[in-house]
């Protein structure tokens, strides 16, 4: 075979490897561009940040909320809301999760909440007759005789403090003159707002507690709707 005979056959090999190389190289490139880059976080409202920051108080210190982690229908918010109830009056709704302080001018204080378990919800109208600041907390008899092994070795109680189930501030709710042994209390698991959890009593983070408890005075109502009459009110 000549030297011209071999020509066309390797500039045909060499074709081939070009092409072949430009393959590789499209491959490479498309590989590159297809990688999935996740998207930066969006940044959290400094207002909101410093609402939930931690706090010094009493000697005790609460920690911070992550607010990039919370449900931003549970965020502390004033909403437009329209009741015959008086301003003032704390309004439960347990099935949508929420509390309402009533407030002039078709407005209200909304505050995200957890509930109570099926059948441990407190029903009806009540009273404010006393609040408390780091209030200490024992178990009732009922809740011993529920969980035993959990609320037997409490009976005693515990002192006020940032490990106390009651957390920051209490708000206890009376009915007909009488303690319901119903309150409304901070909490530390912020993961528990907006679920059904509680052995009766309605839970706020320990944060909105302390604004909620600044601004009820003793002797306020407070209505916890029916099911019938939920989500009623905002708009």
């Amino acid at each position: 075979m000549s030297f011209l005979d071999v020509m066309p056959a390797v500039r045909i090999l060499k074709s081939l490897c070009a092409a072949a190389g430009l393959a590789l190289l499209l491959t490479a490139c498309s590989q590159t561009t297809g990688v999935q880059r996740q998207p930066a976080a969006p940044p959290v409202d400094p207002a909101l940040q410093a609402m939930y920051a931690e706090l010094q108080d009493g000697g005790q210190i609460i920690p911070a909320v992550d607010v990039s982690k919370m449900d931003p229908r549970n965020v502390r918010q004033v909403v437009n809301y329209r009741t015959s109830y008086l301003p003032g009056t704390i309004v439960v709704d347990p099935h949508a999760r929420f509390l309402y302080l009533v407030m002039e001018g078709d407005k209200a204080m909304r505050y995200g909440i957890g509930v109570a378990k099926a059948g441990l919800e407190f029903q009806g109208v009540g009273d404010i007759k006393r609040k408390a600041r780091w209030p200490g907390w024992v178990p009732t008899q009922n809740m011993i005789a529920r969980e035993p092994d959990r609320y037997g070795p409490l009976a005693q109680g515990l002192p006020g403090g940032i490990d106390n189930p009651l957390g920051a501030r209490a708000l206890y709710l009376y009915q007909n003159g009488r303690d319901t042994l119903y309150r409304i209390h901070g909490t530390n698991e912020a993961w528990s707002i907006g679920q059904s959890v509680s052995s009766g009593c309605i839970r706020l983070l320990n944060q909105d507690i302390i604004d909620l408890h600044s601004r009820v005075p003793v002797g306020s109502q407070m209505v916890v709707l029916p099911l019938e009459e939920s989500g009623r009110g905002e708009f």
